[in-house]
């Protein structure tokens, strides 16, 4: 089965026709760069002490103009637009079954992406094949439209493999568990590329509580620095863990870039065309050579941080319900039913093309061994360790304990 989506990727725009929407990062900007910062700051949609935030498609699924964004995704085609749509739903639908999965004791843990489908789907196709992605372990939309199979995201929440996939495979690096360390990696890698003269760009994906982290704030400054083709992604989702955002920080989280010289952008998660369109223009100016960008992705967590997690103890129903009005593919539904741009036969098949994808999640889960529960102890010393020994023998009777007199 295929993962490729038919919302191909746009080829790049040269650099020598920049956007008016590219903001230099140098002491001397031109009259195009001067509008864009202009445009950058202005607050649409926003109302009273609300900050900006970047739309292109209402909750209600209604399509918005934007003079600065509109550029970015003005040629986009009804297959494109399915093409998103059928990422959000079998993304989605993929999510579900793991989550399932992990309750019925397939899985040891599992990090839901619902309700950030529009974040992540519109962000990774707005990447270019020659991109590199940097992400955290809830990018599962991503790996996605970077063509990662997504059973292979499984073995390692499984405990059989270490990831799954090779990573240049498909210029998508493995899922980084430590919070916020792989925005270094990315910044670093972002720098070589800038060395190496390629025309490509980095995209490292984090949350709104791996912000707090000083490897983050690090990893800000280096990209400014070093003018790094990087762009920073983060998805607010309100909660980092039980921790809502109001507890990590006292200006809104775009903000941040301005102190350490780059623009910051706050878009709608939930709106998967604002999404691709601000990103396709971080990219464009992370590859021109005007250095990083800090998106905002402006989104909720609908489930649980992981399957560990009870959100029902610190996070209000109604909070939840709230969001729910704002779901991104009931928006892109209502807005491509009302365009005209899909037809009841196309959701038909989709519903089918979901189901297959669940099936087969299931079935090869299923098939895949047990995990080695004694790997935990190698490797732990490279000469081993008395202590290692001990525990190893003591976690084996543990195990052996398990055993009925039938052997089972």
């Amino acid at each position: 089965m295929t993962v490729e989506s038919t919302a191909a990727r746009k080829p790049r725009r040269s650099a020598g026709t920049k956007s008016a929407a590219s903001a230099s990062t140098t002491g001397t900007k031109s009259a195009a760069s001067k509008r864009a910062g202009a445009a950058a700051k202005k607050s649409p949609g926003a109302t009273g002490g609300e900050p900006e935030l970047v739309q292109l498609l209402t909750p209600q699924g209604e399509r918005v103009p934007d003079a600065t964004y509109d550029p970015y995704v003005a040629d986009i085609t009804s297959e494109e637009l399915r093409g998103l749509y059928r990422d959000m739903v079998l993304s989605r639908r993929f999510d579900a079954e793991a989550t399932s999965l992990q309750r019925q004791g397939e899985l040891g843990l599992w990090a839901s992406m619902l309700g950030q489908e529009a974040a992540q789907i519109g962000s990774g196709r707005a990447t270019r094949d020659d991109d590199y992605v940097f992400p955290t372990y809830r990018e599962h939309g991503v790996a996605w439209c970077r063509g990662v199979d997504p059973t292979n995201l499984l073995g390692m929440f499984r405990g059989v493999n270490n990831g799954g996939w090779d990573p240049n495979g498909n210029n998508f690096h493995l899922y980084t568990i430590v919070i916020g360390s792989q925005t270094l990696h990315a910044t670093g890698y972002a720098m070589g590329v800038a060395k190496d003269g390629a025309d490509s760009a980095v995209i490292a994906y984090f949350g709104d509580g791996a912000s707090s982290q000083g490897d983050v704030l690090e990893a800000f400054n280096f990209g400014a620095v070093y003018n790094a083709p990087v762009v920073f992604f983060c998805q607010n989702n309100q909660w980092a863990i039980s921790e809502p955002t109001e507890r990590q920080m006292r200006v809104p989280l775009y903000q941040r870039a301005q102190g350490f010289g780059f623009p910051g952008v706050r878009v709608d998660g939930n709106d998967v065309l604002a999404s691709l369109a601000v990103t396709r223009w971080a990219l464009e100016r992370a590859r021109s050579g005007e250095g990083p960008t800090l998106i905002e992705a402006f989104t909720y967590r609908m489930g649980a941080h992981t399957t560990s997690d009870d959100p029902t103890k610190y996070r209000a129903d109604e909070e939840r319900e709230a969001w729910e009005a704002k779901d991104p593919i009931l928006r892109l539904r209502t807005y491509l039913e009302a365009a005209n741009h899909a037809d009841e036969g196309f959701f038909a098949e989709l519903d089918a093309e979901s189901e297959t994808l669940g099936k087969r999640v299931r079935d090869v889960v299923r098939a895949m061994p047990d995990p080695d529960t004694m790997a935990i102890f190698e490797n732990a010393y490279a000469d081993g360790h008395a202590l290692v020994d001990e525990e190893r023998a003591q976690f084996a009777a543990y195990q052996a304990s398990f055993v009925d007199e039938g052997g089972n």
